[in-house]
């Protein structure tokens, strides 16, 4: 008996170890096409001469400068914005939380509009197609990650005032969106011509603005939020039978909630403040990736994590060719994408408990 329930769950963990290393697979055959795909003629020759020190100028130009940041902003974003809304699933025990759905892409969201209005840091066109871009980035970047901390902030203090429990982080979530969408509203009131050009052209999630100094800075930040959340796997995994069960094994439930809520955070507010809004991937992939393999977090996170960066690189692979040479902002195809399936989840969570 003993024999064949240590047979049963070899093969349990076997398919899910063949499920990541698949997805793993998938990552580098997208990345490699990512790199021949786009307007300039490369091919996978011209990649194999750039590796040998044989290339063009203008082929490293193209790989090293353009495409290559994009391709490693993609799945850094992709990862992080999966494995925050795995996390945070799993923290609060609902399928409909994410860090879109809790208001935090929607904070930093608010403050680009804020830095673009009020600090004047969308105030220019560029090129002969009239294009509103973001004279001072930088500015945008640090005043959306700084209202993202101030969101999660007042979730978070709001939580604890009554007890952080899942349902009180969600409802302070909901409510700091709608209040953090009214904002946007009113900055886009008050700007003028060129201001609203540029908060629309922030708010579309966009990995085109990808460059090797956000990439690095990415880096810099999101790998280690990335371990962390792999080393709390197992602690994440005991609050799945209840927050008395993990109490029970010497858990410290509330630390462990509130510390990985400002974690993802960190890491979603990271990617939203350099590339904008991309919505539905913290809902959608842990979504997918529990649908076939469960709900273990031992596998799903991981899974969760690889799958997220293969998923937002398709879909920015897709935005730029698939109507080429019209190049589609990341966050349209992904939200094309989630909101079906969040209307889903919403019609299935009221017949079923998470």
């Amino acid at each position: 008996m003993n024999s064949a329930i240590l047979m049963q769950y070899r093969k349990y963990v076997r398919r899910r170890i063949y499920f990541i290393l698949i997805v793993l697979l998938l990552l580098i055959l997208l990345s490699f096409l990512s790199l021949v795909t786009g307007s300039a003629d490369i091919t996978a020759g011209d990649i194999f001469r750039l590796l040998t020190g044989e290339g063009s100028a203008f082929t490293s130009q193209i790989i090293l400068n353009i495409r290559m940041p994009r391709v490693i902003g993609a799945i850094l974003a992709g990862m992080a914005l999966a494995v925050s809304g795995a996390v945070i699933q799993s923290l609060l025990h609902n399928p409909l939380a994410s860090p879109y759905t809790l208001g935090i892409s929607g904070a930093s969201a608010f403050g680009a509009a804020f830095a673009i209005v009020v600090l004047g840091a969308g105030s220019a066109y560029q090129g002969s197609n009239d294009m509103a871009v973001i004279n001072n980035p930088y500015i945008v970047t640090l005043s959306a990650f700084m209202w993202s901390v101030i969101g999660v902030l007042v979730i978070l203090a709001l939580s604890k005032y009554k007890g952080a429990t899942p349902e009180m982080i969600i409802l302070s979530g909901i409510i700091l969106s709608s209040l953090f969408s009214a904002g946007i509203s009113a900055m886009q009131y008050f700007a003028d011509d060129i201001q609203l050009a540029s908060i629309v052209f922030w708010t579309f999630g966009d990995l085109g603005r990808a460059s090797w100094d956000n990439t690095v800075i990415l880096a810099i930040i999101l790998v280690p939020v990335i371990i962390f959340f792999f080393w709390q796997i197992w602690t994440y995994k005991s609050l799945q039978s209840g927050d008395e069960h993990a109490q029970s094994l010497g858990v410290n439930v509330r630390r462990v909630r509130l510390t990985g809520m400002m974690m993802a955070t960190l890491a979603t507010a990271v990617a939203v403040s350099f590339y904008g809004v991309i919505a539905f991937v913290g809902l959608v992939v842990p979504h997918i990736v529990r649908r076939i393999i469960g709900n273990d977090e031992q596998f799903l996170i991981p899974a969760s994590t690889i799958f997220g960066g293969a998923f937002l690189l398709l879909s920015d692979t897709l935005a730029r060719t698939v109507i080429s040479p019209v190049i589609l902002p990341v966050g349209i195809l992904t939200s094309f994408i989630g909101a079906p399936l969040f209307l889903f989840l919403l019609i299935k969570s009221m017949s079923k408990t998470y």
